[in-house]
């Protein structure tokens, strides 16, 4: 029976004047995690926060002139606005510095001391304070942190030690009897291999050299080494040492904590020691997702190469930038981020596959049935194969999820998607009208509508704001009893009768802006085409005197096959439709001017020829991407070009 209590969290952040999008990515995930445990009907907890202490702390807040209180308040503002900004649902936010945590933290240090597993002996060795981490001389990399590849300093004073050799074997039994304790497997052999197996030293715990800290309960003198200090929030944000642990008596052991996968080592050999001296249950696992990448490497504000998760949602929204983070890379693995790797995502995924998904069937409900969700008839062996497709996806979310599978998991809405979208083509509602066919056409129309009602429930965990707008829509907006995990269990849920409510799209295709596709961002009215050469140069006139083009100026054209995959109105244009083509994988938006001789619906499925080679432009304000071929006589008469026979699209005309 799956547990009904859900215990998540991410590592607690340090207070940095900006968080960039890699920061994003852990919290994120996280919090789909924790919406999707919600909407399967776990009580869950999410915890994140900034880890506040320590002397790099100490020292940015001595070069701006400010107490580092006063210097950690104004930067938590800052991280939980941003937290906002991306819709992130967490049910605490501790700080260190938080009376609640640093009154624990000095209990359970006092208990280590009083059970004999900490000891005081001069320390002399090297640290980076950056990373907050203490290294050997081994495991040094040209004298730098193997970490951060930054400088250590020499460090030589009196500190208390944690003695992690007691312990040792422990840690390793454990690993061999949970051995998905640390994810992915990678994660863990390097933990084995490269520190455990060494053999272990022991830990220093305590700090002389700065105040910034908490003090050891037994020596003020000292202040506790800070990951002693920040690991242990996991516990005491539950109200471990206090006087109501009714949330840690309910939540411990985690679940799942995920972080970094620099922080691997901390999180699966210090934490699962001190959980082993303080004789608690350790958590269930510890996932190390890889890093997001540029071009230049991995993110770093020494580098100047982070991105701003702020910018990226004043661009594009919170839902698209969390879609793009949890779709585009497996957890676990490193990622290569870029803006125009998103924009591709959002125009292919958001804009193509699940807008006009909506876009068309709201469209020919209002044509057919004056927007009102129909009854529907009795059902086909096609609406059978819908069926079963849609009733058959929470369960396959709900083990993709449990492995943390984000990417998989948004895979499989998406697969559900294509198969709603090619549901419109093998019914053709277009069709069914034209033949009168009442009954059928009311149960296509019912299936499609109950499967966008499907989709967007499972979206809530991975784009809170976008079902709502669906909800809006469909005239569900006030239907809580619908927007359920346990009403999508079943088709058919979605009540006759509601009217809809066709709005705004969904997400609008984005145009890459710069040269080479660089910097991206979504078109404004401010956006114009780049404007042509009014005068051509010697060598490029296009056409003769006499009317004609060279063999090789008509090579200049690429004509290729392309499909048409959607079509809709522009609003407000009696002759414009926008189409959505795809010409061999390349996906675009072209508007023509062919409303007043075909309709919409006629055209999804044509095979046509596409100047593919033509300068973007905006028609209406709308971006048009290509060009459709047509014949026209003196009569008013228009036909597209099409092939004779079936080609693939992309094929080139020649």
């Amino acid at each position: 029976m799956a547990k009904k209590t859900f215990y998540i969290t991410t590592p607690i952040y340090y207070p940095s004047d900006k968080l960039h999008i890699g920061h994003s990515y852990t919290t994120v995930a996280a919090d789909a995690m924790a919406r999707f445990k919600r909407l399967t009907g776990c009580r869950v907890f999410f915890l994140t926060g900034t880890d506040e202490h320590g002397q790099k702390i100490e020292r940015r807040a001595q070069a701006a002139g400010k107490d580092p209180q006063q210097f950690v308040d104004e930067i938590v503002i800052w991280i939980k606005k941003l937290w906002q900004t991306l819709d992130i649902s967490y049910d605490d936010f501790i700080r260190t510095t938080e009376p609640r945590h640093q009154k624990a933290v000095q209990k359970i240090v006092q208990k280590f001391y009083e059970q004999g597993d900490i000891y005081k002996a001069k320390y002399e060795g090297w640290y980076c304070t950056p990373c907050e981490a203490f290294w050997t001389e081994r495991q040094l990399q040209e004298g730098c942190c193997p970490d951060c590849q930054r400088p250590v300093e020499l460090v030589a004073e009196e500190s208390y030690f944690f003695k992690m050799s007691k312990y040792v074997d422990r840690l390793v039994e454990h690993l061999e009897k949970h051995p998905d304790f640390i994810q992915p497997t990678a994660r863990k052999n390097e933990m084995i291999n490269n520190f455990i197996k060494p053999g272990l030293e022991d830990l220093c715990i305590s700090r002389t050299t700065f105040r910034w800290g908490i003090p050891v309960p037994f020596d003020p003198d000292h202040v506790i080494y800070v990951w002693l200090d920040a690991l242990t929030n996991y516990i005491t944000a539950l109200g471990y040492m206090s006087d109501d642990d009714h949330l840690f008596q309910t939540f411990w052991p985690a679940n799942v904590q995920l972080i970094g996968k620099e922080i691997v080592r901390f999180h699966t050999i210090y934490w699962p020691i001190f959980l082993m001296a303080l004789g608690l249950e350790l958590p269930e696992k510890v996932f190390g997702h890889g890093w997001l990448l540029l071009d230049d490497g991995k993110m770093s504000k020494s580098k100047g190469n982070v991105i701003d998760p702020e910018v990226l949602v004043e661009r594009y929204g919170s839902d698209a930038v969390r879609y793009f983070l949890l779709r585009e890379i497996p957890f676990g693995a490193d990622g290569h981020f870029s803006e125009e790797a998103l924009v591709q995502r959002l125009n292919f995924d958001l804009a193509n596959d699940l807008g006009n998904l909506l876009n068309r069937t709201l469209a020919m409900l209002k044509k057919y049935f004056g927007g009102k969700i129909p009854v529907p008839g009795t059902a086909a062996a096609m609406d059978e194969e819908l069926k079963k497709a849609a009733t058959e996806l929470p369960a396959k979310l709900e083990s993709l999820m449990d492995q943390l599978q984000f990417s998989n998991a948004l895979a499989e809405i998406w697969k559900f998607i294509a198969r709603a979208n090619k549901y419109i083509d093998e019914t053709m509602p277009w069709a069914l009208a034209k033949k009168q066919e009442e009954e059928r056409l009311r149960t296509v129309m019912y299936n499609l509508l109950e499967s966008i009602r499907i989709i967007s429930v499972l979206l809530l965990p991975f784009m809170p704001q976008t079902p709502a707008r669906i909800w809006r829509q469909l005239g569900m907006a006030e239907q809580p009893e619908i927007q359920t995990w346990d009403s999508i269990l079943s088709f058919g849920q979605l009540p006759a009768n509601l009217q809809t409510v066709p709005g705004e799209v969904l997400f609008p295709r984005l145009e890459l802006t710069g040269e080479g596709g660089a910097p991206v961002r979504q078109a404004t009215k401010k956006d114009k085409p780049a404007q042509g050469k009014k005068n051509p140069a010697a060598g490029e006139k296009a056409v003769t005197e006499e009317g004609l083009i060279s063999i090789d100026e008509f090579a200049r054209l690429d004509l290729r096959v392309a499909e048409i995959t959607a079509a809709e109105a522009v609003s407000g244009a009696d002759k414009l439709l926008k189409l959505q083509v795809d010409v061999g994988g390349d996906r675009r938006q072209v508007v023509a001017g062919i409303a007043k001789h075909y309709r919409p619906e006629e055209l999804v499925g044509k095979r046509i020829v596409f100047v593919a080679n033509l300068k973007p432009a905006k028609l209406r304000g709308v971006l048009s991407e290509g060009m459709l071929l047509a014949a026209s006589d003196d009569e008013g008469s228009l036909v597209l070009v099409t092939p004779e026979a079936p080609i693939k699209p992309g094929s080139r005309v020649k």
